[in-house]
């Protein structure tokens, strides 16, 4: 069995795209899926599956929360060896900031430079990125709300048809521990 966390989309922000957490379980135990817990109400779960495709394991979440919820909600599941590789390769001193000023946007596919090339990055400072190879690194000093590098970086992401999530530092840690990823 391999430990998978399954990222969902902009869901319970505001009272909108409700997906309750409880049910959210009822559903990925439903699915045949063991060890399901959650973490926060923002769209956070862990399970056990015998499958090793996380495609088809995203394509089978989507599916079932559209026809459970009737909205489609976007998904990426990433195996806890994954998700401990990514706060391993943390290109910030994440030791030494608040887990509110580092966050990790999970991509559905590889990027590159590329993808966020007409970017001034200089122009955004203090706040800077950097990119792993499904995920992009993000330092703002001052918290996600206000930052405009935040913004300009998701207006990138979307243009590009990327799928992307993300989630604060002290989430990725948590969802490190809960998979056991970081044994």
């Amino acid at each position: 069995m391999t430990m998978y966390a399954a990222l969902l989309r902009g869901i319970n922000v505001s009272g909108h795209r409700k997906v309750p957490m409880a049910e959210l379980r009822t559903l990925l135990t439903g699915l045949g899926h063991g060890d399901v817990r959650t973490y926060l109400q923002s769209g956070n779960a862990v399970f056990s599956s015998e499958s090793g495709d996380e495609d088809a394991l995203t394509a089978e979440l989507e599916r079932a929360i559209e026809e459970q919820f009737g909205f489609k909600v976007e998904c990426l599941v990433r195996d806890a060896a994954y998700l401990a590789a990514v706060a391993g390769a943390c290109p910030f001193p994440a030791a030494e900031v608040q887990g509110r000023q580092l966050h990790v946007t999970y991509f559905d596919q590889p990027v590159d430079a590329a993808h966020f090339a007409s970017l001034e990055a200089a122009a955004y400072l203090p706040e800077e990125f950097r990119l792993g190879d499904r995920a992009l690194y993000l330092h703002v000093p001052d918290a996600l709300g206000g930052s405009r590098l935040a913004a300009a970086l998701a207006r990138l992401a979307v243009g590009k048809g990327l799928v992307a999530t993300s989630r604060n530092w002290n989430t990725v840690t948590r969802l490190v521990e809960m998979t056991g990823g970081g044994a």
